[in-house]
């Protein structure tokens, strides 16, 4: 019985497949997902920090103006060039001992108001909703009959801000008690 054995550059050649087939598990088994979860968590974190960045400016469009808007640009172009949000962001506290900027610092870095219309993973609009409610009332008269109905529309007492990455939402178009709450509180 004659055992005849592989050459030496077969088991090397083995070795070498085995080890490159290691080095690839490790690659997507260890090193993509903790990359994809450091991205997933930068996205988040940067989303709901220009979330909150349009809450506070819609809370000054509602100071201002005395209701609410759905329209990211009006929003962009108040912060950026309405003297009310300049007064606010520029004047000196004396009880903090600094100027109470009520927009928060992105981690992508300085607040611009630019930032405010595109989430940071997918590039899309947020989605911003303000709520529309009609009142109709009825003048009647002594004899039962109707004088004339009458109809109020009220625009913007409520907004709904969604992000299109599905990290969360502030605010609600149904319950006053939600107004400026983000989900994630």
């Amino acid at each position: 019985m004659d055992k005849k054995s592989d050459p030496w550059y077969v088991h090397a050649a083995l070795y070498f497949v085995i080890a490159i087939l290691t080095i690839v598990l490790i690659k997507v088994a260890i090193i993509d997902p903790r990359d994809y979860v450091e991205a997933e968590k930068y996205y988040k974190s940067e989303s709901r920090l220009r979330m909150e960045n349009i809450k506070e400016a819609e809370i000054f469009w509602q100071r201002k103006y005395g209701n609410y808007t759905d329209n990211l640009d009006s929003i962009i172009n108040f912060v950026k060039y309405d003297p009310y949000v300049d007064s606010i962001t520029s004047t000196f506290d004396s009880l903090i001992m600094k100027i109470p900027n009520p927009f928060h610092t992105l981690h992508s870095g300085e607040f611009t108001p630019d930032s405010l219309k595109l989430s940071p993973k997918s590039y899309s609009k947020y989605i911003l909703q303000i709520d529309t409610a009609v009142v109709v009332d009825t003048v009647v008269n002594r004899r039962g009959k109707i004088t004339r109905i009458d109809t109020t529309i009220t625009l913007g007492s409520r907004y709904y801000l969604e992000d299109p990455d599905g990290y969360g939402t502030i605010g609600s178009l149904d319950n006053d008690a939600l107004k400026n709450t983000a989900s994630w509180e």
